[in-house]
């Protein structure tokens, strides 16, 4: 009898392990087999066409139906967008590694830029080490507050420019308008000029200058459009041979300890690119804001002279003093994130990601333009309110995942530190120095906020604007 009942036990025991097994075979096969909603897709080519020609605002008008995790066939390239604070929070925390490789897109891949590149390199020894070159050295906070006086310098140059060019229009009998994109390019190129190569590089009425601006402005727009090429599957074999080599050194040889002049050469082009771009956008974005909304420039102004005065210039010192000039950048970075989708992140492995199957070489878009405009996240969010900024302690660091313009995790932006301060002196520098007027057939609710999108959003028409002298300093 006791025989038997132990032979009942075992049956039963052996029966509800083969029912849990095929049980959890099941689920495994259903989860591996959730893929993130998306819209349908065309044979081959699958979601090109909806990414449009501004594909971050396109990509949010999806999330009402497919919610905060879309997915797209982009070609043979799996793809996901997120498109939330919540989706963002819980990529940044708990899969940081692995969607923390990239891919280089093939525009980019002349002259072997690809090899050694800090924003577009694979993840691996060889990118962990340009970080470490980057973050340690050119752009360590020690550096940066060492160069204080170089940022200085040049946003003097600018504002000395600006008005050499109002006067110069108004003797030919113009209003005196100036195009600030122009004029805050090129303080952000001599400035990563004097960090990197001790120098100014260009002035402002030079013919190379206007050249260079036109120039990067067109890199930056066509290495932003969709290439097709980049999602059509005999590239990926050649990204794949791009990992491999990612690996070992800049000179072939293994292991992560010597760089070559080339991949030097890499670095200094992205600074360029990256430091003059970006920062030179946001605070032409920001401009632009506050001159459509007269009740917020004139608080940002009261605040500068209320800290500040008439007699001297403001430093960066005295920014800590300044809440509502830090407010106003808060918001212009939630609403006109200079990268509108980051830079696209990779999955290095299989990952299981809030419930979906994300496979190997999967592409990541994270929408920081839709994140920032999301009303899960912002009240009144197409409003541009500094005001809600004010006593808050949420920051654009990486860790208030609903405002992340230089993005989190191992890939956040390496030059944040420095694009602060340079925005925020820039700003606070036009705004203390001069008032702005926008002549005549314009008003500020007329002024156009339509989008350029390349890597970066810049203004689809420039800003132009009628400086004038403010304050006369000893």
């Amino acid at each position: 009898m006791e025989i038997a009942s132990n032979l009942l036990l075992c049956l039963i025991l052996f029966l509800f392990a083969a029912l849990s097994r095929l049980l959890w075979r099941r689920q495994s096969r259903k989860v591996k087999n959730l893929q993130p909603p998306g819209p349908p897709g065309w044979p081959i080519l699958g979601n090109f066409f909806d990414l449009g020609t501004l594909p971050h605002q396109t990509l949010s008008k999806f999330k009402p139906k497919y919610g905060p995790v879309l997915g797209l066939k982009l070609g043979s390239v799996n793809t996901v967008v997120i498109q939330s604070a919540m989706a963002a929070s819980q990529l940044f925390k708990n899969h940081d590694h692995d969607f923390c490789d990239r891919k280089c897109p093939i525009v980019l891949t002349a002259h072997n830029y690809c090899q050694g590149t800090l924003a577009f390199d694979r993840y691996g020894q060889s990118w962990r080490m340009l970080r470490r070159i980057c973050s340690m050295g050119l752009l360590a906070n020690r550096q940066t507050y060492e160069t204080a006086g170089l940022r200085r310098k040049c946003i003097d140059d600018m504002i000395r420019y600006i008005e050499k060019d109002a006067a110069t229009a108004q003797e030919r009998g113009e209003e005196g308008k100036v195009n600030l994109g122009h004029f805050l390019f090129l303080m952000s190129f001599n400035l990563v000029g004097n960090l990197v190569l001790s120098r100014d590089l260009l002035s402002s009425g030079s013919k190379e200058g206007k050249e260079f601006f036109d120039a990067m402005s067109e890199v930056m727009v066509w290495a932003g459009k969709p290439n097709l090429a980049d999602f059509l599957p005999g590239d990926q074999e050649e990204h794949g041979a791009g990992h491999e080599s990612s690996h070992k050194n800049f000179e072939g040889k293994e292991g992560p300890s010597t760089i070559s002049n080339q991949n030097v050469t890499i670095i200094i082009l992205e600074m360029f690119f990256a430091g003059s771009e970006t920062t030179s956008s946001t605070i032409e974005w920001a401009m632009a804001e506050l001159l459509r909304n007269p009740k917020s420039m004139t608080k940002a102004k009261e605040e500068l002279d209320r800290v500040i005065g008439v007699e001297r210039k403001v430093e960066e010192s005295d920014m800590d003093n300044l809440p509502y000039l830090q407010a106003v950048i808060k918001e212009t970075l939630r609403l006109h994130p200079a990268l509108p989708l980051l830079l696209p992140r990779n999955a290095m492995e299989e990952t299981e990601y809030l419930g979906y199957f994300i496979p190997k070489e999967t592409q990541i878009f994270v929408n920081a333009w839709a994140i920032g405009r999301d009303l899960e996240s912002w009240e009144d969010p197409l409003e541009f309110k500094p005001e809600r900024f004010l006593g808050s302690k949420i920051h654009y660091k990486g860790q208030n995942f609903e405002l992340i313009p230089f993005g989190s995790g191992r890939r956040i932006c390496v030059g944040m530190s420095l694009a602060h301060k340079v925005v925020h002196l820039g700003l606070a520098s036009m705004l203390h120095s001069l008032d702005w007027e926008l002549g005549s057939n314009i008003c500020h609710e007329t002024i156009d906020m339509n989008e350029r999108i390349g890597i970066t959003a810049r203004k689809l028409i420039p800003l132009e604007a009628i400086p004038k002298k403010r304050v006369m300093y000893p």
